[in-house]
């Protein structure tokens, strides 16, 4: 055959193809041919990138709907192993507020490779993640739009669903091994501007997980993004400023550490241990765990303070609650403040009946908690529907009858601006949360609630934390530096 004639011959297979082609495989191949070409994308077999970004403090700033806590972050690098589905993390980053831990680096290494996730602690010391962060990990892989268009250009890809989204064109992908995601085109350059995969969080129940990709640059003969900003549904979590992309470079061995891969599987939540340990006469700490929380009995009804963490943590501490109050009902739920870790049980305590008592500021809070759907995890409350009964404390609320008072006071400091304490006058018991947690290496809030306490006019005898043991106040004081 001459070479005309074959020539001609390309062309019409080429053209035959072409009119074979799927819309939605056109859009693929549009973006590949954007980025560089499908030929040189599946020629990728690792991406190793370097720069330096900023952290944000999702479910724990200062107020609920703060976004002003951020992390800085330096010696990012991220290693992805398009082969073998692996990638591995590590990071420098540094608190630019005052936080808990104190003022210090920190170290973190995290990854997913053979099906593990994994952390890496400072020391070496290596952990499988739960399975419920494996399966959000193993979304995260295809987070980059070189691995999300070679996903998608496979054959036995399934691709579906396009339509448009403002100047985006969105396509869902669902991989050989029924991986889903959504892959997000600019309509002008076809470049992909974003990926979303679905997953579920104990606090926000539903959410989407994205990544957004910008600033396009020449490497190695792609365009490649220099700046990636990953977001919990509209919660910006991270942002990265990549310096350098290395393609095809030895990635080194992103297999999940030995020590990580031979631990157990963790499907669910630890079986909750609660402790109740006499604080006084119907005062009760509950404890066992590194999230504790407080009874206070009064003559006909209970309050519990604290519902941290998840359902089985909260589930358990109401069951031990209602076992201490004997034939008096549980009545109402105080939470101290609205982060995450504290409120994980929320949702528990509302579909168990209980009220909810909590900072004027954070009452918006707690509706939009409860009102989030929870359909991939059905919860408590998904199973139990019901509405919450909401109490507001602001500038303080007294809760007694002839056996009990109970006053809840606002404090704002730096860990928390809707943050409440209790305190127990019969007994001279203050409970608190975060703001002082004996035991710690730093005690970062400590000297400013030592400030409001004397503010308040307040006479503890013992401070109750909610993470480590019960303390004099003396002790408090002296970690306080007063």
């Amino acid at each position: 055959m001459s070479p005309s004639r074959a020539l001609i011959v390309s062309v019409v297979m080429l053209l035959a193809a072409c009119s074979s082609s799927t819309p939605e495989q056109t859009l693929v191949r549009e973006a590949a041919d954007a980025l560089g070409g499908a030929q040189r994308i599946t020629a990728v077999n690792t991406l190793v990138l370097a720069g330096e970004g900023t952290h944000y403090n999702l479910g724990q700033d200062l107020r609920p709907d703060a976004r002003g806590q951020t992390f800085t972050v330096s010696a990012w690098r991220r290693a992805i192993d398009l082969a073998k589905g692996a990638w591995r993390t590590e990071l420098t980053r540094t608190p630019d507020f005052t936080y808990f831990q104190g003022q210090g680096a920190q170290q973190q290494v995290q990854g997913f490779g053979g099906g593990v996730a994994y952390n890496v602690t400072p020391a070496g010391a290596a952990s499988r993640a739960p399975d419920a962060v494996a399966a959000e990990r193993r979304a995260e892989f295809y987070h980059h739009p070189v691995v999300a268009v070679r996903a998608a250009l496979a054959e036995s890809v399934q691709l579906g669903g396009s339509r448009g989204d403002g100047n985006e064109t969105l396509l869902d992908v669902t991989t050989g091994d029924g991986q889903r995601f959504t892959l997000a085109f600019d309509r002008v350059s076809k470049l992909p501007t974003r990926v979303l995969t679905a997953g579920e969080h104990t606090n926000l129940g539903d959410i989407t997980l994205s990544t957004t990709f910008e600033d396009y640059q020449d490497a190695d003969g792609l365009k490649l993004p220099a700046r990636l900003t990953t977001r919990v549904d509209e919660f910006a979590t991270a942002e990265y400023r990549i310096g350098t992309h290395g393609v095809n470079e030895d990635a080194g061995n992103l297999g999940a550490p030995a020590d990580a891969a031979a631990q157990p599987a963790v499907s669910a939540a630890a079986p909750a241990n609660v402790t109740g340990e006499s604080l006084g006469r119907n005062v009760w700490l509950l404890a066992g765990q590194s999230h504790h929380s407080v009874l206070v009995g009064f003559k006909d009804h209970g309050v519990l303070i604290e519902a941290p963490q998840h359902d089985t943590r909260t589930l358990a501490v109401i069951a031990k609650a209602r076992e201490l109050l004997g034939d008096k009902p549980l009545t109402t739920l105080v939470i101290t403040h609205h982060h995450f870790d504290h409120t994980g049980g929320l949702r528990a305590a509302v579909a168990e009946g209980l009220k909810v008592i909590t900072h004027d500021g954070n009452q918006p809070f707690v509706e939009r908690m409860a009102e989030r759907p929870h359909t991939r995890a059905p919860d408590h409350l998904a199973q139990n529907p019901k509405e919450p009964d909401i109490g507001r404390v602001g500038s303080g609320l007294t809760l007694e009858d002839e056996t009990m008072t109970l006053q809840l006071l606002p404090v704002s400091g730096p860990h928390s601006e809707t943050m409440l304490v209790a305190w127990l006058p019969r007994d001279r018991l203050l409970v608190q949360a975060d703001v002082y947690s004996p035991g710690s290496a730093v005690h970062s809030f400590a000297g400013k609630f030592l400030e409001d306490v004397r503010a308040l006019r307040l006479s503890p005898v013992r401070i109750v934390p909610l993470h480590g043991a019960v303390v004099p106040f003396a002790q408090f004081v002296r970690d306080a530096g007063g």
